[in-house]
């Protein structure tokens, strides 16, 4: 017998922690919300150590997630993606900016904890947002964690530019660094 339905969650202390009706006015908290969602997933045992938030124009939280990648045993399960498929959910749209006739329609920011890897990368382009806001980067989850980030292309970050998503870099990277230090002295692939 074949599967037929795919079913992903997030751990249920994220709808306690995330407050949706709550405003995140700077790039600072929004990432400071993303690094936050990543410690909890880690001192949780929920996951890996990555948090990521959509947010919308009026920098309103539209979703939040965390990484499920061993606990759900898939490799979808990344913070981006999750976060990028609940608010995909939410708003009954494959790309978060574009309308069903594919016109303009919003404005979407994702705040995430860590750079994006290679798979989140190309999930990125397709999602939707308009804006990138990244904690640590992909050489910090390297160097403090066993996770290998995949290759992405040389100027990614011009990559997105071209494709209308401004990137926005280090945003609380020591923060994040913690994070994933903390992972990476408690051994790594737990979860």
């Amino acid at each position: 017998m074949l599967y037929a339905q795919v079913h992903l969650t997030l751990p249920a202390w994220v709808h306690d922690a995330v407050d949706a009706t709550r405003t995140c006015a700077t790039d600072e908290e929004k990432v400071a919300l993303a690094i936050e969602l990543s410690r909890r997933n880690l001192e949780a045992g929920t996951g890996g150590p990555f948090g990521a938030v959509v947010f919308n124009a009026d920098d309103r939280i539209v979703a939040a997630g965390v990484n499920v990648v061993l606990p759900q045993n898939t490799s979808l399960g990344h913070a981006e993606t999750m976060a990028y498929m609940l608010a995909q959910q939410r708003l009954q749209r494959a790309r978060l900016n574009r309308d069903d006739a594919g016109e303009p329609d919003g404005h979407y920011t994702l705040a995430t904890s860590a750079q994006p890897c290679c798979q989140c990368y190309g999930a990125t382009i397709w999602a939707g947002i308009d804006r990138l806001l990244i904690g640590a980067r992909a050489q910090d989850v390297m160097e403090l964690t066993e996770f290998d980030e995949g290759p992405l292309p040389a100027d990614w970050v011009g990559e997105l530019d071209k494709r209308g998503i401004e990137v926005v870099r280090d945003v609380h990277r020591e923060d994040a660094r913690a994070v994933l230090r903390a992972y990476g002295e408690q051994g790594g692939r737990r979860y």
